[in-house]
């Protein structure tokens, strides 16, 4: 076990070494090009990088090197789901992107003084298997941490989405039958209902009032959201666009089929309740429940033996 440690460190600091490397080769290279132009001073482009803030100058080629080390040994289609999760999330893909990226590699790169720790200064009260096993769920959190931290924002929003479709749709639906436009009743719903489907109807309205086809936009909120009920929404209203049927007539439907759905998934989760509840009874309540009724029985049949 020893030797694979070594050999994992080993590895880990050269993709570091290659990195960095790969990184002064471009600067190398860039620089011997502009030389080569007519009137170019190495001195003035030196003082001139040398006005940059520290963080530039000092923080930022270490981070840019993190970010291309991220792309290059990510699995194929890696970055793409990235980008999608961090859109499904709430996030702007192409700025937090290589944060993601950064954090990612630097969680990566944190096996290797987990290991010198674990293995060489002996922080863990454990030897032989159990800290191997104790490593290994180490070395697990740290390469899956920031995939699962990502997984339970994208979770956490939709299941907030969906909660609040159904009352969306109520006040949405009143405010058409009232004689509101739908763009106007969008309006006044999201000014009632603060949350995340309501920031995605106001972005789906600035589209629409920048240019943008109602079509467009609200295919550009449903892939935003990802969340299915959404996405029978807005072909429900796309289809009453295409057809020439009444939006309240459509938003009516809506609101009834989200609000039976909404009840069904409650009971779905109560009806989970038990069977995850047997798995703590099991393993938890059941022994001390066994040592308080069977203890004093098990007590006196040994002494009498």
């Amino acid at each position: 076990m020893l030797y694979l440690a070594i050999a994992g460190i080993g590895t880990a600091i050269g993709l570091v070494i290659y990195s960095v490397a790969i990184r002064a080769e471009e600067r190398s290279v860039i620089r011997s090009s502009l030389r080569q132009l007519e009137g170019y001073e190495t001195e003035d482009l030196r003082e001139q990088e040398m006005l940059d803030p520290l963080r530039e100058r000092a923080l930022m080629p270490v981070a840019n090197g993190m970010i291309d080390m991220g792309r290059k040994f990510s699995p194929t289609g890696y970055v793409d789901k990235v980008k999608v999760k961090l859109q499904l999330a709430g996030f702007n893909a192409d700025e937090q992107l290589d944060k993601f990226l950064v954090r990612r590699t630097l969680s990566v790169l944190m096996i290797i003084p987990a290991t010198l720790a674990v293995f060489f200064l002996d922080i863990l009260p454990f030897e032989g298997k159990t800290q191997i096993m104790a490593w290994l769920l180490i070395c697990a959190a740290l390469l899956l941490g920031p995939d699962a931290a990502l997984n339970r924002k994208v979770d956490a929003r939709q299941k907030t989405v969906q909660r609040a479709l159904p009352d969306v749709l109520d006040l949405l639906t009143i405010s058409v039958e009232a004689g509101l436009g739908f763009e106007q009743a969008l309006d006044r719903v999201v000014q009632a209902v603060p949350g995340p489907l309501s920031d995605e109807f106001t972005r789906m309205l600035g589209e629409t009032r920048a240019g943008a086809s109602r079509r467009d936009a609200m295919i550009a909120m449903n892939d935003r959201l990802g969340v299915p009920e959404v996405k029978g929404f807005v072909l429900a209203i796309l289809q009453a666009d295409e057809f020439g049927i009444s939006i309240g007539r459509v938003l009516r439907s809506q609101a009834d089929e989200m609000r039976i759905k909404r009840r069904q998934l409650a009971q779905e989760v109560a009806q989970k309740a038990p069977v995850k509840m047997l798995i703590p009874m099991v393993f938890c309540v059941f022994p001390a429940l066994f040592v308080v009724v069977l203890g004093p029985a098990v007590i006196n049949i040994s002494r009498s033996f």
